[in-house]
């Protein structure tokens, strides 16, 4: 079992819970969540300890996101077929175009860098470190949910969708 895997189990992702997971409010609030994560992270500076706060509830947020929306039956929107398409490649990664695990490197290297980035920037108050690194985070989980998608859309049982 991977670290995935054992995450999606830690975290309640049942079938239901992976419907609702896959509804596009859930998808964007967790991107929306990003930029308030920096924000709250950022405000240290002006409210010393109490940024904790927000940062503690906005933590609360995405762990609840998942079992927060309404289940989709059919994923029809973009971000929902991503999701679909991501519990299919944890449940069986061996229809996995070969292509994509090239992807997958290039988004991991990037998300590393991203993450590098945007650390740097929020322990030294720096904006483009910060800015750089939302953005490789942001824009590699966009292409990550878009290849999702497509391995979904190319895989998926017939009759479904």
């Amino acid at each position: 079992m991977s670290v995935l895997d054992r995450y999606a189990n830690m975290a309640g992702m049942t079938e239901e819970a992976w419907k609702r997971h896959a509804n596009p409010w859930s998808v964007w609030t967790r991107f929306a969540a990003i930029p308030l994560a920096i924000l709250a992270i950022w405000s240290r500076v002006w409210i010393g300890w109490w940024s904790l706060a927000p940062l503690a509830l906005i933590i609360l947020w995405l762990w609840a996101n998942p079992h927060a929306f309404p289940p989709i039956a059919r994923p029809t929107a973009w971000s929902s077929t991503g999701i679909y398409g991501e519990r299919l490649w944890l449940k069986d990664r061996s229809h996995m175009p070969a292509g994509f695990a090239v992807a997958q490197r290039i988004w991991t290297v990037g998300a590393l860098a991203g993450v590098s980035l945007l650390t740097w920037g929020l322990i030294t108050l720096q904006i483009w470190p910060t800015a750089f690194g939302t953005t490789l985070i942001v824009y590699g989980q966009l292409w990550r949910i878009d290849r999702l998608g497509i391995f979904y859309n190319q895989t998926r049982p017939s009759g479904t969708g």
